[in-house]
């Protein structure tokens, strides 16, 4: 609990945009494109500053223009894409689902388990109490705090969304969160 204290809401918002910046970098700057396939908190890496450094590449992918970039099943359970179950087709679309889980357990200081398994696509909404989504063992934030993490988790239900070409790109959800 001490530990967890010590990560403040701007340290986890920072940490949430940091890993944001880092899969828009790994999809959109690089030629070809890189897939992570593997991010999740163990993979997430803070430095002295607090500042995020996706690690462990060991499964990452290079997708192909001309390939059609199917795989097989990879990853951490909890964090992987629910089309993967049924296609095996890798997109960059995986990670943006990862992300999202991630950018949740951040603010919710656990895994959001118990609250991924009790939505579905058609109720994935942000009509939830931001309380129920706030990890208990920090102060309640100020108001200006509050607005910037329904923000963030708003984005993250984005990318939770259970149709992959409904998720946003990382390089928006990356300019998303610059505001």
């Amino acid at each position: 609990d001490a530990a967890a204290q010590e990560l403040d809401w701007s340290q986890r918002m920072n940490t949430i945009k940091g890993v944001a910046d880092a899969l828009s970098y790994l999809h959109h700057d690089c030629f070809p494109p890189i897939v992570h396939r593997d991010l999740s908190s163990k993979n997430l890496l803070l430095d002295l500053e607090y500042e995020a450094h996706v690690a462990d590449f060991g499964i990452a992918k290079f997708l192909k223009p001309d390939s059609s970039n199917w795989t097989e099943f990879a990853g951490t359970y909890g964090y992987v894409a629910p089309e993967l179950a049924y296609t095996m087709k890798i997109t960059e679309k995986c990670d943006v689902y990862s992300f999202g889980v991630l950018a949740l357990e951040v603010i919710k200081g656990k895994h959001p388990r118990d609250f991924l398994s009790s939505i579905s696509s058609s109720s994935l909404n942000t009509d939830i109490e931001l309380d129920e989504m706030l990890d208990p063992r920090l102060p309640a934030p100020s108001r200006s705090v509050q607005e910037k993490l329904i923000s963030i988790v708003k984005v993250a239900f984005s990318c939770l969304n259970e149709s992959p070409e409904s998720r946003p790109t990382m390089k928006i959800v990356s300019q998303q969160l610059r505001i």
